[in-house]
């Protein structure tokens, strides 16, 4: 035997022969060369130098490979001619099969090809380490021969773990060499050579399918076979061949779904993350790394491109095949050009959709990797350049989520777990994928337009909802619901989302939205609140008792460890409530059978005590414990608890959607175009339905009756209030009513209904006047502080409430009979707490339509003030409002005019600045003309009486030494100033403070004393004074021409600080006057008294009501004392217009009202005449001047106490207005103030203050 050395010498000088140009090197000379190398004869190193061509000249070669490929895939995406495009393909498929067809004239390749027939796998690993990646395999003839191994390597384990039940397979024979690589039989075998030959392969695997196929079935195997959590090592190993070999062969196959579904097949065991990652490796790596990748992935985009390009509505399904086939090899490329060609077109998304039917499960996973990668794309932006609105891009990709993963039956758990991560990143711009998902997979739709009918539809049940409380009839979401639910369970998304939404709610205004524009955070929040109703609905319906019960915690730890507001947390416990008292009244039940209707009650009211226990013990720990002595936790927790569904039953939308129904089955009938079993069919289904609505509508109504039931048990005990009537009013509206009212717009109609409905039932202690009143008489900061969408809900608020008011303002009958003798209409609220009484106490009608009108005038001047501001949310805001409550308000005609002109001016103004504005002024103004028809004169709205004045009157009104001047005149003046006044609160809104001691001051000398006029010489000289100066002020002003509103404004501002300094020296000279009155003086006094009381004892006994004709006696009293004393009236200027102001049902200065301004309504009810300022500041009650009415409601709360009395004046500015017309009459008592909060005094009605 020779030396290795010399054989190597002499096989190299055969190789050198065989190296000419025109000589081929004999397969024989490289299977002698194997040999030798395989049984150790030669050495590798010493042949190889011997081999032909050089390493770099490969090197060059590879490289130049690459380079011709990016000039391919460059030509391919230029815009050329389509014969020259045609041309350069045809020419590049010819070079393709020369180089297939001829054997590569590379002699190291050769002698590989033949080390690996002969299985010296270790021989030609060295081989392959010398060259570039894949640059061995991309020639076929090597990479089959390496496929041949491996097919006899694995094919042990295969037999044992990978053959699928039913196939057989072809028996491969091993190999008779003993240094081949030892046959795999176990997965910790693979490891050994099998995944090392693998990665040699690379994408070049794809000239096997059969060895693909093996493959994956091991993976599947493996993953099958390890229970329990497998070996880090071996599952990395697999993930790798699965990235580095078999995705970049499948790119290299041509459709091929058999396989793309067999790898499927390994992939769905794998969690999404490493299935996603898979994806990314393969969409953005992959196809850099070979030169055959590079061609096919610009290849695949031309294609895509003129798919794309065609595709329609009428050729969806030959497109759709298309995109099919492209699909199976490429599908992250075709994806990623057609989500881009969606976000400039969002018209494709309906063909798209239907043209991806074709597509194989691993395409539709892959699909959902990209639409996730499109929308987190960082290079994107999410709102459009004005900084306003969201992206176009990002709605299109949302609406196709929703479209896509309700039709095709794709994982949602990468989707659900991207909005999760967003939301917790503090970024709620993607809700809008979870909305649209939401509700094409569940057909929940969220929507506050919805119609009168699709709202009342909404407070039936959930077939009732189904049917007729959305726009569009979402069919078949049964399976979609499910599977949405399945993902929500399965990865534990449904809670954490919940609660992520209801606290990005703030994080929106707070955290995320400081730079941006005021219009866009009102949308991101309206999206977030929205998406959170829409998602807990669905999760409400959706989810099992069970389910629910378990993932929901209860309410304390809701807002207190997860910091969940408190409206959206009962809003996620109040479907636990509802399952657990059902649950619970079933249990009952069963354990005691009784058919009789009280029983059954009976056991329900058990079944809510039970249940709502541990919640009402919960809910204290929710607010300071003050809030708790007014509201009981019972009535927070009943309010919070209870929806339209347990209040009322809507049977007249169960009636029109079975009378639907009705008419389809008979337009079926008598259809002659439709089959017989199609016919059928539909009839069946119509007929279910309709069996089901009824039957759900009797559910309900027997539901509603036992909830009335226990409401009515439960009601004595709601309401405590241990401070006052009026304290009790403002922790309901800012605790239950407000927050629930801008929820959503089923909550608006319901807490709208829950007030009537606790006036109906006579809870003690519950005013609803003055509810009523405090809703309406400010929504100035309501409006203000509303996004759109609560705008629409508050407004929706507003007309429930207003419709229930219409109602008894429009007929006497119906407010006798739903008010007439309620607690919630009493105008003397008792110390003792007792709430019936005589029927003077009662606001009888004529009154209440004073009252009402004195709400519409409120609304008037909130709105006219929203207007006037110039501010964008505040005029969009009550222009929403204003049109949700348009068929009940404006109903008088001044008003409506006042509104119409002011609405006019915005639609000019805003024409050109703000168009979205002038678009909802226009639709305002065009509605509001067309309800003109409806509204009436103020003086049919509510009675109103003109009392004439003598000419002495005036002239005694005037005082002495003046000229007379007309009465009506006179009123006028003090009617402008009062309006002067008011006008000038909204302004500052609520810069000045109440100067309720001046007033009282004021007020006191008037009333304690009948001839009001002072004897003081210095005191007249003043008033003359102060009047004459006043007199020139008012003519300057009235002369100076263009003044502005702000002047205007500063000018009365400060003639109400000079008035209110004077308040002292004026206080002291009526004080004189009084001690100097003269003996004779004070008996003519007592002797009128005497007459007055004669003339009230012989009205009462004529059948006129006592407390009435003592009003009337009071106000022809006061009227004299006004006319006696007409100087010190004049005197004292700002406070006493702003009496005489608030005696008229106030209307906003128009000039058609002009002639109107000096009259008096007969009206002097206290309730009627309360007004309160814009600021929230108190007006004084007209029939009482010494009545200065409560401070405001944060002082109130501070102390409910009451100090002992000091004297009789001091006492009388703090009595209810019977007390003071009793003293005004000249009793002398003095009448202390209770002390401690369980006898407070009652107070008139204040304006709304949510804070």
């Amino acid at each position: 035997m020779c030396e290795p050395l010399t054989l190597c010498h002499i096989l190299g000088f055969k190789f050198k022969f065989n190296q000419e140009p025109n000589e081929e090197t004999p397969t024989s000379l490289y299977h002698i060369a194997a040999a030798l190398l395989h049984h150790k004869l030669i050495e590798l190193e010493d042949l190889y130098v011997h081999l032909m061509p050089l390493d770099a000249s490969i090197v060059e070669e590879h490289k130049r490979e690459i380079t011709e490929a990016k000039q391919i895939a460059r030509k391919l995406t230029m815009v050329v001619v389509p014969s020259e495009k045609m041309e350069d393909k045809e020419r590049e498929k010819e070079k393709e099969e020369e180089k297939n067809d001829k054997p590569p004239d590379n002699q190291k390749l050769g002698l590989l090809e033949a080390l690996l027939r002969i299985g010296d796998w270790h021989h030609a690993q060295s081989i392959m380490d010398q060259m570039p990646a894949f640059y061995a395999t991309s020639h076929k003839a090597i990479a089959l021969a390496l496929c041949q191994l491996l097919h006899l390597t694995v094919e042990p384990l295969y037999r044992r773990s990978g053959v699928p039940k039913g196939a057989k397979g072809c028996v491969m024979r091993p190999l008779r060499n003993k240094r081949a690589p030892r046959p795999a039989e176990s997965f910790e075998d693979l490891r050994r050579d099998v995944f090392s030959m693998l990665c040699y392969l690379g994408p070049h695997l794809s000239h096997d399918p059969i060895l693909f196929a093996k493959i994956v079935r091991l993976g599947k195997g493996f993953m099958k076979e390890v229970q329990a959590p497998p070996s880090d090592t071996l599952l990395s190993c697999f993930l790798s061949i699965a990235d580095q070999v078999l995705l970049p062969s499948l790119s290299l196959m041509e459709c091929n779904a058999c396989m793309s579904e067999e790898l499927w097949g390994l992939f769905k065991l794998f969690p999404y993350q490493h299935r996603y990652r898979l994806y990314g490796q393969w969409k953005n790596e992959t196809y850099t790394s070979h030169p055959l990748l590079v061609k096919v992935k610009a290849q695949t985009v031309d294609r895509a491109k003129y798919i794309m390009k065609r595709l329609t509505k009428e050729n969806v399904k030959p497109s759709g095949r298309q995109i099919g086939k492209l699909s199976h090899s490429n599908p992250t490329i075709l994806f990623d050009y057609i989500l881009s060609q969606i976000q400039w077109y969002d018209n494709l998304i309906g063909p798209v959709v239907d043209s991806l039917k074709y597509l194989t499960s691993l395409n539709y996973d892959v699909m959902a990797y990209c639409i996730i990668e499109a929308l987190a794309n960082p290079e994107k932006e999410k709102m459009k350049h004005d900084d306003t609105t969201i992206s176009s891009w990002l709605q299109s990709l949302a609406s196709l989520c929703g479209a896509v993963f309700r039709k095709y039956p794709i994982e949602l758990a990468g989707l659900l777990q991207y909005v999760t991560n967003t939301l917790k990143a503090g970024k709620s711009f993607d809700l809008l994928i979870l909305k649209e998902v939401v509700q094409k997979m569940a057909g929940i739709e969220i929507t506050d337009e919805m119609t009168s009918e699709q709202m009342e539809a909404m407070t039936g049940g959930e077939q009732l909802k189904a049917e007729g409380g959305y726009f569009g009839q979402i069919r078949n979401t049964k399976k979609s619901s499910q599977r949405l639910k399945d993902a929500l369970l399965d990865h534990e998304l449904a809670l954490p989302l919940c609660l992520l939404m209801a606290q990005q709610r703030n994080g929106v205004v707070f955290l995320e939205g400081g730079e941006k524009h005021l219009k866009l955070v009102g949308k991101l929040y309206d999206q977030c609140h929205d998406t959170l109703v829409q998602f807990g609905g669905f999760l409400a319906s959706n989810l099992s008792t069970e389910d629910y019960i378990k993932r929901v915690p209860s309410i304390d730890i809701l807002c207190n460890q997860f910091h969940t507001p408190h409206d959206a947390a009962f809003f996620l416990s109040r479907p636990m409530y509802g399952h657990q008292i059902l649950s619970k009244y079933d249990e009952l039940k069963k354990a005691e059978k009784s058919n009789r209707q009280q029983q059954k009650v009976h056991k329900y009211v058990a079944a809510c005590e039970l249940v709502m226990s541990p919640v009402h013990e919960a809910v204290v720990s929710l607010h300071p414990p003050r809030v708790w002595d007014d509201l009981r936790p019972q009535f927070y927790a009943t309010f919070w608890s209870l929806t339209m569904y347990d209040l009322a039953v809507p049977h007249n939308a169960y009636d029109r959607e079975v009378k639907k129904l009705q008419v389809q089955v008979k337009t079926i009938e008598e259809n002659p175009d439709v089959p017989m079993n199609k016919k059928k069919k539909e009839k069946e289904r119509c007929t279910a339905l309709q069996d089901k609505l009824q039957e759900e509508e009797k559910k309900q109504l027997e539901h509603v009756q036992r909830v009335l039931h226990r409401l009515k048990l439960e009601k004595d005990n709601w309401l405590l209030a241990k401070s006052t009537k009026n304290e009790t009013i403002t922790k309901f509206l800012q605790l239950c009513l407000f927050p629930r009212c801008i929820f959503s717009a089923i909550d608006a109609v319901y807490c709208a209904r829950f007030v009537e409905l606790v006036h109906q039932q006579k809870a003690p202690n519950f005013c609803t006047l003055l509810c009523y009143d405090r809703v309406f008489s400010d929504i100035i900061y309501t409006v203000a502080s509303c996004t759109e969408n609560e705008s629409r809900r508050y407004g929706r608020f507003l007309c429930c409430m207003l419709e229930t008011v219409t109602r008894w303002h429009s007929d006497r009958a119906v407010y006798e009979k739903e008010c007439g003798n309620y607690p919630g209409f009493l105008t003397i609220f008792r110390a003792t707490g007792f709430d019936g009484g005589n029927k003077a106490d009662q606001l009888d009608y004529e009154n209440f339509r004073h009252v009402v009108h004195k709400w519409h005038y409120k609304l008037t001047k909130a709105s006219v003030h929203c207007l006037e501001t110039g501010e964008y949310t505040h005029i969009r805001n009550i222009l929403i409002v204003l049109t949700k409550i348009l068929p009940c308000y404006p109903k008088v005609l001044n008003l409506g005019q006042a509104l119409e002109c002011r609405v006019h001016k915005i639609c000019l103004e805003e024409k050109e600045k703000r168009p979205d504005l002038y678009a909802l002024a226009m639709g305002y103004s065009g509605q509001l003309k067309g309800r003109k028809v409806h509204m009436v004169p103020e003086n049919e709205f509510h009675h109103k009486e003109q009392p004439v004045r003598s000419a002495t009157t005036a002239s005694q009104l005037n005082g002495p030494g003046t000229t007379a001047k007309p009465a009506t005149n006179a009123s006028k003046t003090e009617e402008g100033a009062c309006e002067d006044a008011d006008r000038s609160k909204d302004k500052s809104q609520g810069a000045a403070k109440p100067v309720n001691k001046a007033n009282s001051t004021v007020a006191k000398v008037t009333t304690s004393n009948g001839n009001g006029a002072p004897n003081s010489t210095k005191a007249i000289k003043e008033r003359d004074d102060k009047e004459k100066s006043g007199k020139e002020k008012k003519e300057k002003k009235e002369k100076t021409p263009g003044s502005t509103p702000e002047t205007k404004g500063e000018s009365r501002r400060e003639k109400q600080r000079d008035e209110r300094g004077a308040a002292g020296k004026e206080e002291r000279a009526p004080r004189e006057g009084k001690e100097k009155t003269p003996k004779a003086d004070r008996d003519k006094q007592k002797a009128e008294e005497k007459s007055n009381k004669e003339d009230n004892k012989a009205k009462a006994g004529n059948g006129e009501p006592k407390e009435l004709s003592r009003e009337r006696d009071t106000g022809a009293k006061e009227s004299k004392t006004k006319e006696k004393g007409g100087d010190q009236s004049k005197e004292k200027g700002g406070d006493r217009s702003a009496v005489s102001g608030s005696l008229k049902s106030p209307v906003p200065r128009s000039e058609s009202a002009e002639s109107e301004r000096g009259t008096q309504p007969d009206c002097q009810h206290w309730l009627c005449t309360y007004t309160v300022s814009a600021d929230c500041q108190w007006v004084i009650p007209a029939t009482s001047l010494n009545h200065p009415g409560p401070q405001r409601a944060r002082e109130e709360s501070q102390s409910l106490s009451f100090a002992p009395a000091k004297s009789t004046e001091e006492n009388k500015a703090c009595l209810p207005p019977q007390k003071v017309r009793e003293s005004a009459r000249g009793r002398e008592k003095v009448w202390a103030k209770p002390s401690g909060s369980a006898g407070a005094l009652p107070k008139p009605l204040e304006a709304c203050d949510r804070s």
